[in-house]
């Protein structure tokens, strides 16, 4: 068996939290794309633990590992495992698992990124500036220093001039100077910390999954960021959906899967991009404030609106979400009317997705339907019973256009403050 969460708008709906749950009963947790600009927050017992690329099962000191498809940032990396460590979590190889196949981030790519940036000028992406997009742009362009590289001296040297060769000209045009001795002689200090942790992950997971032990799929950022289905090209640069489990990890097995969609009560972006129900208003700053909507890895502002159900379809569409697991509803707890985004008009044509080309996403008008606030809390509410009338009516609202069932209900940050409607933690 094995389950995915996967975001379904763009980043920030609250993933952290879940994984935080049901990595409680899995066997195995595993990070497949993206690199440390995932910000995974996660509350237990007044404790506040900050993700960016650990799985959020190392919380609960379950045995966790990240995937090919992630790029790594090794400082980042150790950084993390030092926090948390001082927070009374202890990383260790028994508990972390770490592709011995994956692709680093170097300081370079933290270079390129704020020089590619900075030459977009006002049509900047809003990237995190980690390094994320040039590490998978070397990825693919097989200059990539991987993981297994750093154990031979020789062979990391070549690489590593031969990277910085391809890249000379850029970084001379910027005046950016790149330390190469101390690069290398970093990563090999480095690699004394990580190659206890090094290990052809796909092995392991094909063998808890052939003995059907349960494996939680950890998805960071968005289904909307997707490198190919998300608005392109304000997005990020790996695949978030779930598809990308089986070319991020190695993991054979499609059988027996589930995957959950993990959609805020509202929506949200950070960055620029298109983003049909953005509310530039009272309502939006208010949504702002109330949801403390700032980003994990950036603190950037959050752009704030209502909830778009047309886009949610997409994801749900795409990512072959069964079941939708609702975080934030409290935030919506004080409007006495609320709108729900179920289809666009574009040049006085209507759609019920999204289209791709640029031109057409900058003419979206949103079709609201209208729905009738509760006003009364549901901070912290655990039955489904003891929603307000309203609010039961609004998740209705959703299900009915999205096409699948709001099985969960996030009611605040703690992990008791939940709503399990359909039971399915209860039968993990």
């Amino acid at each position: 068996m094995f389950y995915t969460i996967v975001g379904t708008q763009w980043g920030d709906e609250g993933k952290g939290k879940i994984v935080d749950w049901i990595s409680s009963k899995a066997d195995l947790i595993v990070r497949y794309q993206g690199g440390n600009n995932a910000g995974h927050t996660i509350k237990v017992d007044n404790k506040v633990y900050k993700l960016n690329l650990l799985p959020s099962g190392i919380i609960n000191n379950k045995k966790c590992a990240i995937g090919n498809g992630v790029v790594l940032d090794p400082w980042a990396l150790i950084n993390e495992i030092n926090i948390l460590k001082e927070q009374g979590i202890e990383v260790n190889k028994n508990n972390l698992y770490i592709a011995d196949n994956i692709c680093l981030i170097l300081p370079i790519h933290k270079l390129l990124d704020e020089i590619n940036e900075t030459s977009r000028g006002k049509k900047e992406i809003g990237t995190t500036k980690k390094g994320i997009g040039p590490a998978y742009e070397d990825k693919i362009g097989r200059r990539s220093i991987r993981l297994c590289d750093l154990s031979n001296k020789k062979i990391l040297k070549k690489k590593l001039d031969n990277l910085i060769s391809f890249h000379s000209l850029k970084l001379k045009k910027s005046k950016m100077n790149i330390n190469v001795k101390k690069i290398l002689k970093d990563l090999i200090s480095i690699y004394k910390t990580l190659k206890k942790f090094s290990y052809p992950v796909w092995i392991t997971i094909n063998k808890l999954g052939k003995k059907n032990k349960l494996i939680l799929f950890e998805g960071a950022q968005g289904s909307l960021l997707d490198i190919d289905f998300g608005t392109y090209p304000y997005v990020t640069s790996s695949n978030t959906s779930s598809g990308q489990i089986f070319a991020g990890t190695g993991f054979g097995l499609k059988q027996n899967n589930k995957v959950f969609g993990i959609t805020k009560a509202y929506t949200t972006r950070v960055g620029a991009g298109p983003f049909p129900t953005e509310l530039n208003n009272k309502i939006g700053d208010y949504l702002g404030k109330k949801g403390k909507e700032f980003g994990t890895v950036t603190l950037r502002k959050r752009r704030c609106g209502w909830f778009d159900a047309n886009l949610v379809k997409q994801s749900v569409i795409i990512s072959g979400v069964e079941n939708i697991v609702l975080t934030k509803l409290d935030v919506l707890d004080e409007l006495d009317e609320l709108k729900i985004c179920i289809g666009y008009k574009i040049n006085g044509k209507k759609f019920d997705y999204l289209p791709f080309g640029e031109n057409l996403q900058s003419k979206v008008k949103p079709i609201y339907k209208k729905i009738q606030g509760w006003q009364k809390s549901t901070y912290g509410l655990t039955k489904w019973s003891d929603l307000p009338a309203a609010a039961k009516n609004y998740i209705k609202a959703i299900e009915k256009i999205i096409g699948v069932d709001i099985a969960i209900i996030s009611t605040g940050p703690e992990r008791s403050q939940t709503i399990d409607r359909k039971k399915i933690l209860v039968n993990l």
